[in-house]
């Protein structure tokens, strides 16, 4: 073992004592050289998506002082950047094991910096902590969340002053200020209940919630068209915190027949009937489907434990509940959002759709067929709400009506600047109705989409690549993909490497790949900013399905040698 690893190992043997549970997990590591390294080889990397990590002892993990430190050094940041009257963020948090507690922690650090930390007095989901950032006037909010990941993650999300997740210079800027600090030592802290007798630390009012719930009501699109509302709705929150606010808009708005998945009811941070609780993955969404057979339900909604992305499902003509794509579902509400608006009068101006690169590119020619622009971004939510932003400085905010990435996230408003699954369940609530009560569904209305604008099968391929030689692994593939002059995937040409490392039209420079094929195909390949993982997106154009479908496997082929050696 290094003796730098030892040497940080035995610090932390003397020094961890403020969190009981980190004791027993470093004393189970003595004399276990891979144990030490995977949770000591490096510091838990802060990025524009903030930190994301397993809880758990050791500089590669989340943990109070990971926590503290990342406040410190956000605290530092805000310092320098705001005037003193202007010093406040907004905290929110959802239902993983710690979030509750570091969340306080994060209060504590900025109050005793003398920044003013709001905080939600429950679990509340990422849109809420956006929402609590522009309205509070801010400057910086955070989400204690690792997302969709595993039980066995958390992480730190940071927001700018304009509710949108932090941009790259800001973040670096946030990570040299963290860079600085000793683990132990540099962070400033006051007791939770001694700020808020001071009044450093102080609960978000309940009425920037209800203000956000009634932000979310006003992207009805459907006008005075006739809707029966009167469908069965079978929803999981996947024990995250989804729960109240998705409800309370539902039924606020007229959808009552609503049965809730009971063991995904309740927030609870182990998962306990869904270990990866994404509702992009099929197994998370198998408790919700068998709730929607037995309740002959129309709809099943299922939105992840931080409440930004929803996954769905509806009856197919023989009655078996099938699994729409996060492109599918996108490609819906697009049309749905540019019909409605343009039947209803309410079409902006310059009217705009953003979505992200490896989000399917059947969205322009839908976004076309009503004459509205389509803008391409990064992979990220944020790059959607920095374009919102950039609207916006041009007085221009209205002219934004959708925007979406593959990954199931969904925002139709300026209101907040991240994916809003409780926006995006009342709008699929709303679309739904809307064509059932014209006899129409939703895949029915999807092959109408399909007839219109042609087949497109978009699919989506990680790879997993854990500890410190998984990462190597990846940094080498990336590089072999770049560099290794590739001519085709599956028999089909590659007729344009797009290298994002080297900025392309406009765009921050990033470490993502996209392989222009020939008959309007791609692949992308990019390792993920939050998870030890190699994701791959390939897109298929095709005169169907099933010739889609032959095409996609040869290059999902080609992929996994070229990945796997």
């Amino acid at each position: 073992m290094e003796s730098t690893l030892k040497a940080k190992y035995e610090i932390w043997m003397e020094k961890a004592v403020a969190d009981p549970d980190l004791k027993p997990e470093l004393e189970a590591m003595t004399g276990d050289e891979a144990k030490i390294e995977d949770a000591f080889y490096k510091d838990l990397e802060f990025g524009t998506a903030g930190l994301r990590g397993v809880i758990g002892a050791g500089t590669n993990r989340m943990n109070v002082y990971i926590v503290a430190r990342a406040s410190q050094g956000l605290s530092n940041y805000v310092i320098n950047h705001f005037p003193a009257e202007k010093r406040s963020i907004a905290i929110s948090y959802d239902s993983r094991i710690k979030s509750d507690v570091f969340a306080k922690i994060a209060a504590e650090v900025f109050a005793a910096n003398g920044i003013k930390a709001y905080i939600f007095k429950e679990l509340m989901p990422v849109p809420c902590v956006s929402y609590a950032t522009r309205t509070l006037q801010c400057a910086a909010g955070i989400m204690v969340t690792a997302s969709h990941n595993p039980s066995k993650y958390n992480g730190y999300k940071v927001y700018g002053a304009d509710g949108c997740q932090m941009t790259t210079a800001a973040a670096n800027e946030v990570l040299g200020e963290i860079e600085k600090l000793d683990l132990f030592a540099d962070s400033k802290r006051i007791a939770f209940e001694e700020g808020l007798k001071a009044g450093s630390i102080a609960w978000i009012p309940d009425e920037v919630y209800t203000a956000f719930v009634e932000e979310v009501k006003k992207q009805s699109v459907v006008g005075d068209a006739e809707i029966n509302k009167d469908v069965a709705i079978v929803y999981s929150p996947l024990n995250g915190a989804g729960l109240k606010p998705v409800l309370r808009t539902l039924k606020e708005t007229g959808y009552t027949n609503i049965t809730v998945v009971k063991e995904q009811e309740q927030p609870d941070g182990n998962f306990p009937t869904c270990p990866y609780p994404n509702p992009e993955i099929h197994e998370a969404m198998a408790l919700g489907m068998e709730y929607a057979a037995k309740y002959n339900a129309d709809l099943l909604l299922a939105t992840d434990p931080d409440s930004d992305r929803v996954g769905i499902a509806v009856k197919d003509k023989e009655g078996n509940y099938q699994l729409l794509t996060g492109n599918q579902t996108g490609m819906l509400l697009t049309d749905y959002v540019c019909a409605r608006r343009r039947e209803n009068g309410t079409m902006p101006k310059d009217p705009v759709v953003i979505k992200t690169i490896v989000t399917t590119d059947m969205v322009e020619q839908i976004a076309s067929h009503y004459g509205v622009r389509t803008v391409n971004v990064l992979t990220g939510f944020k790059y959607i709400g920095e374009q919102i932003g950039l609207l916006e400085k041009q007085g221009k905010a209205d002219s934004y009506i959708f925007g979406f990435e593959e990954s199931y996230g969904y925002l139709s408003g300026s209101y907040v600047r991240d994916k809003d699954a409780v926006d995006a369940a009342f709008l699929i609530c709303e679309m739904f109705c809307y064509y059932k009560t014209r006899g129409i569904s939703l895949l029915d209305k999807l092959e109408e989409l399909y007839q219109r604008h042609g087949y497109c099968l978009n699919t989506l391929y990680s790879y997993q690549f854990e500890g410190a030689a998984g990462f190597a692994k990846m940094k080498e593939i990336m590089k072999d993909f770049q560099t290794a002059g590739i001519t085709e995937f599956g028999g089909r040409k590659v007729e344009t490497l797009l290298d994002y490392n080297t900025g392309i039209d406009g765009l921050p420079k990033e470490n993502v790949l996209k392989f222009l094929l020939e008959g309007h195909g791609s692949v992308v390949v990019r390792p993920s900013g939050t998870e030890p993982k190699l994701k791959t997106y390939i897109t298929v154009s095709a005169p169907d399905k099933v010739a889609a479908e032959v095409i996609e496997k040869r290059i999902v082929e080609d992929l996994k040698k070229r990945i796997n050696g």
